[in-house]
């Protein structure tokens, strides 16, 4: 009886003890809330990384490749075995092979914090904006990663008073800029024959890594003022690819390029006679003489289908393309012929065929670049090249709006008040693998 009673008692309380929390009012539920508790973040740790590894308990060695430096040579130092390396190597294949290190490349090594100086991960840099990291520790692999890719749009305006690379040089902006703006005008501006007071304007998208340029995205837009005509070229989206119109609509864009090379400079011009270096003696000089460096790649003018590629006396290494039932072009002098690039190969406009040399009857390196128009050898400079087709007249419309911003935007930057983009590169960038 006693028991019973007290287990009565017991539950009675249990009972009263559930009700009690459970009806709680509102007003008592706030004796429940625990105080926030401010947490000093000087306490909390933060792992230092690098390449998004942490390394507070390690070290890292850097460097660069050497000139036929190879990676044994690289990690004998770090008690990394021919065995581990041989595997690294063949793991690694697809993802980039060990085996073609470039010299002057970046690389850097994670290793233990003793005297056996074990190496844990080791990171190379193929280009700016990429970088591989090879594992060494547990299972070893390679992983190639892109480093993060600020893009800016900038505005670029000056006045040629030397060379168009000088010009843009001397406003703090990449050199790759050059052969973009020269692709852009290639058919409106003779860049052979630049004046001392041409003009131009620029709107552009810079990419950076590391506050470093690295490339240009693209061109939106361009003005050039060449002998005092002025050209605009707006970037506008068409069926295939983005492309360079008018302000009007019109193409800026021919059948053919006006030169095979990005930018060189003319060492002879078409003519009916000239002294020949080599043979000494007056003669017709039929084509076109671009002087650049030994290895500069010679691009097809336009889509064809390559007639010859061979070596012939004179001509040296040499290819013919014909590009329609009106024109035909050839190259001459070639250090060598591109790879692929034979007789009955379809080409398309722009693509490598070959590289500049002094093959043949030649005294320095330099690509003699021949014009046939309706089967009659011609001067290429003065050929006149049918346009690609404009903008569609359904499209017109959206084009004008389009272009007039853009043209105003152009026509409102300051020649003279331009400041050199040494200054506005940003400081601020995003989020780095390297430290």
């Amino acid at each position: 009886m006693r028991k019973t009673k007290i287990w009565l008692v017991i539950t009675g309380l249990t009972i009263a003890l559930i009700s009690i929390l459970y009806y709680q009012t509102p007003e008592s539920e706030e004796e429940f809330v625990s105080e926030e508790v401010e947490v000093d973040s000087s306490l909390i740790y933060t792992p230092t990384l690098y390449y998004g590894y942490p390394i507070d308990s390690f070290d890292v060695v850097e460097g660069k490749v050497k000139w036929n430096q190879n990676l044994s040579e690289i990690l004998s130092a770090f008690n990394i075995s021919f065995k581990e390396i041989h595997t690294l190597a063949q793991n690694a294949k697809s993802v980039y092979d060990v085996r073609k290190l470039k010299a002057g490349a970046n690389y850097s090594i994670i290793h233990d914090r003793d005297s056996l100086k074990t190496a844990r991960q080791f990171i190379f840099e193929p280009s700016q904006t990429e970088f591989v990291v090879y594992n060494l520790v547990d299972t070893i692999y390679a992983e190639l990663q892109k480093k993060p890719i600020k893009v800016t749009e900038r505005q670029l305006a000056a006045e040629i008073n030397s060379s168009l690379y000088n010009a843009i040089l001397d406003q703090g902006a990449s050199p790759l800029l050059v052969n973009q703006l020269v692709d852009v005008f290639a058919w409106q501006v003779d860049f052979f024959r630049i004046a001392k007071g041409d003009k131009f304007k620029l709107i552009y998208e810079e990419e950076t890594v590391e506050d470093k340029i690295v490339g240009i995205k693209s061109i939106k837009g361009a003005y050039f003022e060449h002998w005092g005509k002025p050209y605009y070229a707006i970037a506008y989206p068409t069926d295939e690819k983005v492309d360079f119109f008018d302000e009007k609509g019109n193409s800026l864009r021919k059948t053919l390029l006006r030169a095979p090379l990005n930018y060189s400079r003319i060492s002879s011009r078409f003519s009916l006679r000239r002294f020949h270096p080599v043979q000494k003696r007056y003669k017709a000089h039929l084509g076109t003489d671009y002087a650049a460096p030994t290895g500069t790649p010679i691009r097809t003018v336009g889509d064809g289908v390559v007639l010859e590629a061979r070596y012939h006396g004179g001509n040296g290494n040499y290819v013919k393309i014909k590009h329609n039932s009106n024109y035909t072009t050839q190259y001459l002098h070639m250090s060598k012929i591109a790879r692929g690039i034979r007789p009955g190969t379809t080409v398309k406009q722009g693509q490598t065929i070959g590289y500049v040399g002094s093959t043949g009857l030649a005294n320095g390196p330099h690509l003699c670049f021949r014009f046939w128009k309706n089967g009659r050898q011609v001067d290429a400079l003065k050929v006149d090249l049918p346009s690609s087709s404009g903008i569609d007249s359904t499209r017109i419309g959206d084009f004008k709006v389009f272009s007039d911003s853009l043209k105003s935007v152009l026509d409102n930057i300051d020649l003279e008040n331009v400041e050199p983009l040494l200054a506005k590169i940003p400081s601020e960038s995003e989020d780095n693998p390297n430290p």
